[in-house]
């Protein structure tokens, strides 16, 4: 709540945390002493100056947080980091507050989340059943309303099998967008960090923070939003490639998430999904297993004992394979690679299942390596294919098991994958319901800003976080108070320029618009994605006597310390 100080929002946190009693959620929950820090400095800070202003997260325990353990779930492997991943950093500089360590599959080796030393996190809406891993504990944590997102990490699934599995939003960015600097490495030329949090807004507005090329991480890729051409069309498996390992639930609760895609305007094709599973069993029938043992080594040579067992077998399992099995596979990947890249043709996403089934704790008792296999059928190709994803909640089978599907494109379309994913085909979305019409908000509109009350006020819903095309100037209006950015479309040589898309009911349009007062005005705006809604200009006369401000790229950026 708004109203709440950060120290009382970490009071009711606490509270509610004890009263879930999901322990098997945390490893290192941070103590009133340990968060003090972090609640001194919001105190002295102007909320509206930090876009994550007090927001709640947590964090896998293979990421680092300055002078909190770092485990992996393995209690005899800890240590303790002198400063923070790069990207925990980011969050924090932002006014995001830590609240703990989440529990994992031991070296996030694992999508079921059992493989853990620690008590296994209680999955909240199907208690009988896994949590999914690797990153279990972050993902209950969301799924439990403890905190509004949390980071996760991916190589192989494991920030999107949670997410299905309870229900929330699971964002596995493109290689290398997240730093990997202060992570536990699984596969080191594979790890990403993740993000879960309970909408596809939220998921950008995190990404918009974490981000950012980090000079010490040698897998760190400075990474752009490539525009993607809005067709409408998506791709699904064909039948003969789908796999729900005879769970007749699943594959209900897929036909009727296909349904619900038609409903909202995408057109459906068939796309031969070979090449993606062929890549994705050579993620552990190949030498790739070899970077997991060459990860560890040293501490599985002198400590064995301290391994689950299960991961211990797994890891262990990487220790012989030669260099010429290494490249074979390497090649095997390319040619997968080259067939895989015919398929996109015409397509804004391929679309799958996030899983095939949904393991109950009793089949991993049974069986502790089978269950986990099958659920990385959907998973296993995406970062050895060099892929971004969003996996996102599809309802609930007839058992009311939730469901979850996986949108996946070529890499650095993450943003256009969220915004799609949370919505529908964006040239048709925006504006196109004559019940409400979508404006472009630039400035003290924007949410946690002061003129966003006089928004919510008229009935308007945030719908997502948006950019224009690079066609824009940005200056700086220092009146009418409250100060504000202005945009002009210049063409060629302009700035790709930051803002949110709102919702507003066509009867409050009038309203809203006698509120706005010269230079800035109503018009059209150009979109990174090719298309088109209204927004905000401003009067180029105006424009000509203002600061530029464009380098900032949003109005957020500009307040920002």
């Amino acid at each position: 709540g708004g109203s709440l100080s950060p120290s009382e929002l970490v009071s009711r946190i606490h509270d509610r945390i004890a009263s879930v009693d999901n322990p098997g959620i945390w490893i290192h929950l941070l103590s009133s002493n340990e968060l003090q820090p972090y609640l001194d400095r919001l105190n002295g800070s102007d909320p509206a100056s930090l876009p994550l202003y007090g927001i709640p997260f947590a964090i896998k325990d293979n990421i680092d947080l300055a002078g909190i353990p770092t485990t992996a779930a393995c209690p005899e492997y800890a240590y303790i980091p002198e400063r923070s991943a790069p990207v925990v950093e980011n969050l924090i500089v932002a006014g995001a507050i830590p609240i703990g360590k989440t529990n994992l599959d031991q070296f996030a080796t694992g999508l079921v989340g059992t493989r853990s030393p620690y008590p296994i996190p209680r999955n909240p809406i199907a208690p009988d059943r896994v949590p999914g891993g690797s990153s279990s504990g972050s993902a209950v944590a969301v799924s439990e309303k403890l905190v509004s997102f949390s980071l996760g990490t991916d190589t192989a699934g494991s920030g999107r099998v949670p997410a299905a599995f309870n229900s929330i939003w699971g964002l596995k960015p493109s290689c290398g967008r997240l730093s990997t600097s202060g992570v536990v490495p699984a596969c080191r030329t594979l790890d990403c960090v993740s993000i879960f949090a309970r909408s596809a807004a939220d998921c950008e507005q995190v990404l918009a923070v974490a981000e950012g090329f980090d000079i010490r991480d040698p897998w760190s890729r400075a990474c752009e939003d490539r525009p993607a051409r809005s067709t409408g069309q998506i791709g699904i498996p064909r039948k003969e490639d789908l796999m729900f390992f005879g769970d007749a639930g699943y594959a209900t609760a897929w036909e009727a998430a296909l349904e619900d895609l038609k409903t909202k305007g995408w057109e459906i094709v068939e796309v031969d999904f070979s090449p993606f599973l062929e890549a994705a069993r050579l993620l552990y029938e190949g030498p790739w297993v070899s970077e997991r043992y060459a990860a560890l080594e040293t501490f599985l040579n002198d400590k064995p004992e301290a391994f689950y067992p299960a991961t211990r077998q797994i890891i262990s399992g990487g220790k012989d394979h030669s260099a010429k099995a290494a490249f074979s596979a390497i090649y095997q990947l390319a040619a997968c690679r080259r067939k895989s890249e015919l398929v996109w043709d015409g397509l804004e996403a391929i679309v799958t299942p996030t899983a095939g089934g949904f393991p109950t704790l009793a089949n991993l008792a049974d069986d502790p390596i089978g269950p986990n296999s099958q659920l990385g059928y959907y998973t296993n190709f995406m970062n050895l294919l060099d892929l971004c994803a969003v996996a996102a909640p599809a309802g609930t089978s007839k058992s009311a098991l939730p469901f979850g599907i996986t949108w996946i494109a070529p890499r650095e379309r993450d943003r256009h994958l969220l915004r799609i994913s949370g919505s529908g085909p964006l040239g048709k979305d925006l504006g196109s319901d004559k019940k409400s019409l979508t404006l472009i908000l630039f400035g003290a509109h924007m949410t946690g800003l002061p003129l966003n009350p006089s928004v919510k006020a008229l009935g308007a819903s945030f719908n997502r976080q948006v950019r224009t095309a690079p066609v824009y100037k940005m200056v700086y209006l220092e009146s009418p108070a409250p100060h504000r950015p202005g945009l002009v479309r210049i063409g060629t040589g302009g700035s790709a320029i930051g803002g949110e898309a709102w919702d507003f009911p066509v009867g409050s349009i009038g309203e809203f618009i006698s509120q706005i007062h010269q230079p800035l005005g109503i018009g059209e705006i150009e979109l990174d994605d090719g298309s088109r809604a209204h927004g905000f200009l401003c009067e180029a006369a105006a424009a000509d006597q203002a600061t530029d401000i464009s380098s900032f790229q949003s109005w957020r950026k500009f307040l920002a310390p």
